[in-house]
């Protein structure tokens, strides 16, 4: 079995949708980025390729008029299909998204289901969470939201 771990990043940008773990999240801003700059569905997808000796997301989808726009679930599809590929198999995923605001709770299931159908697994393998860091640093001002994933796999059985 081998682990990777996800962190990702973004700050808040106008005129753009929050889009959290392929969830439009209703907020007044959303996040700055190439893709549709899904800090969960990139902090997962990075855990994956680091667990499966892949590289990392930027390198995989580099910022290309290719990946303009992007949806970050049709990343994971990728990924998952890159780690099928090189003879792994997701045993689970866990990630945590840091954000002061908006409230994730009211999303979460949704982005659960987004991540795992994204991934072709089982729901349950999945596990999304949400924390604020009590007003300290640059989610905590309010400035953007990070989030951070390990992913297990283990070789195709």
């Amino acid at each position: 079995m081998r682990v990777g771990l996800g962190v990702d990043a973004h700050a808040f940008s106008a005129g753009r949708p929050l889009v959290i773990g392929g969830v439009t999240v209703p907020h007044d801003v959303g996040l700055a980025g190439h893709s549709d700059a899904d800090v969960l569905s990139h902090a997962i997808g990075d855990a994956l390729l680091g667990a499966a000796g892949l590289g990392e997301l930027g390198a995989m989808f580099p910022a290309s008029d290719a990946w303009r726009g992007a949806s970050s679930l049709a990343l994971l599809e990728h990924i998952a299909a890159s780690v099928a590929e090189a003879g792994w198999q997701v045993v689970n995923v866990d990630g945590t998204v840091i954000a002061e605001s908006p409230r994730m709770g009211p999303h979460v299931a949704t982005m659960v289901r987004n991540i795992a159908r994204a991934l072709s697994i089982d729901a349950r393998l999945v596990s999304v969470k949400a924390t604020t860091t009590d007003g300290l640093g640059f989610t905590g001002r309010g400035e953007g939201i990070a989030a951070m994933a390990v992913a297990l796999v283990q070789p195709l059985l």
